[in-house]
């Protein structure tokens, strides 16, 4: 069992969605958190921002896609994953990702409208469990 995290912040580079050979959707995007502390004479100082990475995987994928713009406030809910590979000059080379169960924007600062999606007429027919794109190298599905 993978740990589970919750993070909200601020998305920090546009959502980039690929698909893998067999079809699977795959949207990758980043998220940065910028802590502020209140200081004792009342004003705020801005401590230093965390970068995170996260991937989403099928319809979460498409639809976050469609949905999510850089800047936008976020709340991401899922498991944290590490990838690990061999660089090009041969070092070995890892990444902690977030791979979202849940996406949905923050509610605290803006309105959005919602509208339900459905996907299910234009999924392929095949029912075989996708593997990930060879550029991406994830050692399994994120399910």
């Amino acid at each position: 069992m993978r740990p589970m995290v919750t993070i909200v912040g601020n998305i920090s580079k546009d959502p980039e969605l690929r698909y893998t050979a067999s079809g699977a959707a795959l949207l990758a995007f980043g998220v940065a958190i910028n802590v502020r502390k209140k200081l004792a004479d009342g004003s705020w100082e801005d401590g230093d921002p965390e970068f995170h990475d996260v991937v989403a995987w099928r319809d979460l994928a498409e639809n976050a896609a469609e949905s999510l713009t850089k800047g936008m406030r976020v709340m991401v809910s899922g498991s944290l994953q590490q990838r690990k590979w061999k660089a090009d000059d041969g070092s070995n080379r890892s990444k902690t990702e977030i791979v979202a169960d849940e996406i949905g924007p923050s509610l605290r600062w803006a309105a959005v409208d919602v509208r339900k999606t459905d996907r299910r007429q234009t999924a392929p027919a095949s029912t075989s469990t996708p593997t990930p794109a060879a550029v991406i190298e994830y050692d399994e599905e994120p399910f």
